[in-house]
């Protein structure tokens, strides 16, 4: 059947394992993860977890008893792969041979080259991070928070519910305004400031200052902030740099067909998750990288299903992939929840309530509904499901 090496530790590398498994796979598995932890829940991470403490045996998904011969090597960073001699080598020189490839390695946040101290300045993307920036949340501290997407945002009311001051520096006009536009950005704003949230919108930080600890920050307009705590939440980088010189499409992650196959590969190779490049019939089959919850899901049951077609030399399903994006976020009381892809709407429109009250906003396109978000109404957009997987009908 051949031995698969799955790159990367988190959800998409747990839900191709069983999707190998469960479509016949039976040779040897390994997953390789630079993490020490199983796969988890992530997004916890900048919401309960942060304000409760992190506690790793409530976060680890529950794995199927399929895969409890699968192979962790966690710990473990793969620096290098060659593809047409299906060779893996990892950050302490071992080599693994794979006749069959998962690329789950996933993104990492974004970091800016800025001057100053570098203690007090943290990124959330791991439990270790969440951790560490829990401990230097105390009551009056100053928080400051680089970038105004739902990272930052969801850092921002659960440091405000820990007694921190808060200040959301960012180069947008609206926080959230990419997923959700400026409209609902704004509402979204008010109900921050309301919390006491202060907003630096249209700037970006220049310098930090301190002796060997962040004590404050400069900003494009010459102003200073007082920081103890930085949290930088400007963006995220694909981890791509091991795959480099095997030909491939890394110019967004991993560029892949309809059914997770790698394009341009060289050996039986799938990609999933956040680092995978894909189309969806949903959107125009226009290849897209989506950061949300449910696309390692959706892309590790495809992707396992065709690498165990290709292992036994079977064709893999090329038929039309329609996952439907979802996503949420927990911001003090506020429940906001979307499906779709309202980021690619050209048009939005409140079609019950109001922005600053509990509401359902539709997001449209040329061909119709793309997306709907619900603030504090996640109970009433069961029936859009239906509505936007029509999209591949139409």
């Amino acid at each position: 059947m051949g031995e698969v090496v799955i790159v990367g530790g988190g959800l998409g590398a747990l839900r191709t394992a069983e999707s190998l498994r469960s479509a016949g796979h039976s040779g040897p598995i390994t997953v390789v993860g630079d993490e020490l932890f199983p796969p988890y829940n992530r997004p916890p991470l900048s919401k309960d977890a942060l304000l409760d403490g992190i506690d790793m045996a409530r976060l680890e998904f529950r794995r199927r008893p399929s895969v409890d011969d699968v192979t962790w090597r966690l710990g473990r960073r793969v620096v290098a792969a060659d593809l047409s001699s299906g060779t893996i080598t990892l950050d302490d020189g071992t080599l693994l041979k794979a006749d069959g490839l998962v690329v789950a390695s996933g993104i990492r946040p974004r970091r800016l080259p800025l001057a100053g101290p570098a203690e007090g300045r943290f990124a959330l993307r791991t439990a270790a991070d969440a951790e560490q920036i829990r401990s230097r949340l105390t009551p009056g501290s100053h928080v400051l928070i680089m970038g105004a997407g739902f990272i930052g945002c969801e850092v921002a009311a659960t440091a405000r519910r820990l007694g921190c001051e808060v200040t959301v520096v960012a180069l947008d006009d609206e926080p959230m305004i990419r997923p959700l536009g400026a409209q609902v950005g704004a509402a979204m704003r008010r109900r921050h400031e309301r919390e006491g949230v202060r907003f630096r919108l249209g700037h970006t930080i220049d310098s930090f200052h301190g002796d060997e600890q962040v004590r404050s920050a400069s900003l494009s307009d010459g102003s200073e902030l007082p920081a103890d705590v930085v949290v930088e939440a400007v963006g995220s980088v694909t981890n791509t740099e091991w795959l480099d010189g095997n030909a491939l499409d890394l110019s967004d992650g991993v560029l892949v067909d309809s059914a997770m196959r790698i394009v341009g590969s060289a050996m039986p190779a799938v990609a999933v998750g956040d680092v995978a490049r894909h189309p969806n019939a949903l959107f125009g089959n226009v290849p897209y990288r989506v950061e949300h919850w449910s696309i390692p899901t959706e892309t590790g049951r495809r992707a396992g299903r065709t690498l165990a077609a290709q292992l036994s030399g079977d064709d893999p399903d090329t038929g039309p992939f329609t996952a439907l994006p979802s996503f949420w976020s927990d911001q003090y009381d506020i429940s906001l929840q979307s499906f779709g892809m309202p980021g690619l709407a050209t048009r939005l429109e409140v079609v019950d309530g109001s922005l600053d009250e509990p509401c359902i906003i539709e997001y449209r396109d040329d061909d119709g509904l793309v997306g709907v978000v619900g603030i504090d109404r996640t109970s009433d957009l069961t029936g859009y499901r239906t509505r936007l997987q029509d999209r591949a009908i139409v």
